[in-house]
């Protein structure tokens, strides 16, 4: 059951690890092309959340996740001990959460660098924290799809 919570853990190291390479490399706005016209690493700070919102609202941000983390720590102890599938998620949502909250806590930004044009849109820039957030999300919602034919 513990080795969800390692999977977070490594999640919020890989997280902490690539945001500090992006600071200490590069200048904020400074764009590395990858793969030229898709994907470029750029350096950028966000002071809210998904798109820009809520920017500057730091303690808002503070309580959500708070409240998250408790969340996904209840359902992780209650409901995932049967389902690795939602385990897996729900240890991604905590990762990810707690990987922007050490941002935020710190920095009152968060450092975005993933950079992607998808058919000539410029795709808001994110982390990977928010990947984590994401995929787990995904891996959450099938979880509940299946759990549901299941019982049907």
């Amino acid at each position: 059951m513990y080795w969800y919570y390692i999977i977070a853990i490594i999640i919020i190291a890989i997280d902490q690890l690539t945001k500090w390479i992006i600071v200490r490399t590069m200048e904020i706005g400074e764009s590395i092309s990858v793969i030229d016209g898709f994907f470029y690493l750029t350096s950028h700070r966000n002071p809210g959340a998904a798109w820009g919102i809520l920017q500057g609202k730091m303690f808002f941000f503070y309580i959500v996740t708070v409240i998250v983390v408790i969340g996904v720590v209840f359902y992780l102890q209650k409901y995932a001990k049967n389902d690795k599938l939602l385990a897996i998620g729900l240890s991604f949502v905590l990762g990810g959460a707690i990987g922007n909250f050490i941002d935020r806590l710190f920095h009152q930004e968060v450092v975005d660098f993933f950079n992607f044009y998808i058919f000539n849109y410029n795709f808001p820039i994110f982390n990977v924290a928010d990947s984590a957030l994401t995929v787990g999300v995904i891996f959450i919602i099938i979880a509940t799809i299946l759990d549901e034919r299941k019982e049907k």
